[in-house]
């Protein structure tokens, strides 16, 4: 038996995951780029001209950031697998169980 719970949490933080390095992701690749061609790093913006800035702060968010991203995705991959390895759904008390496979009748039936 599975433990749905942590199956649920692990399927919601990997596709948040994704869907943040799929969105934001885009912005943080450049400064790799910038650094190895033209040894100099811009910061853009839409409405002033581009500013220089330093490398390595610029290398700093972008590594934070994937630091971020990625500890969602092994989050969720290790709530994965704790769901397909638990077994509190299969821990329930006799006396808690409902349904037709139950063996304890305290209802005095015997059919």
């Amino acid at each position: 038996m599975s433990d749905i719970r942590f199956i649920i949490i692990g399927v919601v933080l990997i596709f948040f995951g994704f869907l943040i390095l799929g969105t934001l992701g885009e912005n943080y690749q450049s400064s790799n780029i910038e650094k190895n061609e033209f040894e100099n790093c811009f910061d853009y913006s839409e409405d002033k001209e581009p500013v220089l800035v330093d490398c390595s702060s610029k290398n700093m968010e972008q590594i934070l950031f994937f630091v971020f991203v990625l500890s969602l995705i092994v989050g969720g991959i290790l709530a994965l697998l704790k769901g397909v390895k638990g077994d509190w759904d299969s821990r329930v008390k006799s006396e808690d169980m409902v349904g037709p496979s139950r063996d304890n009748r305290t209802d005095g039936n015997d059919s």
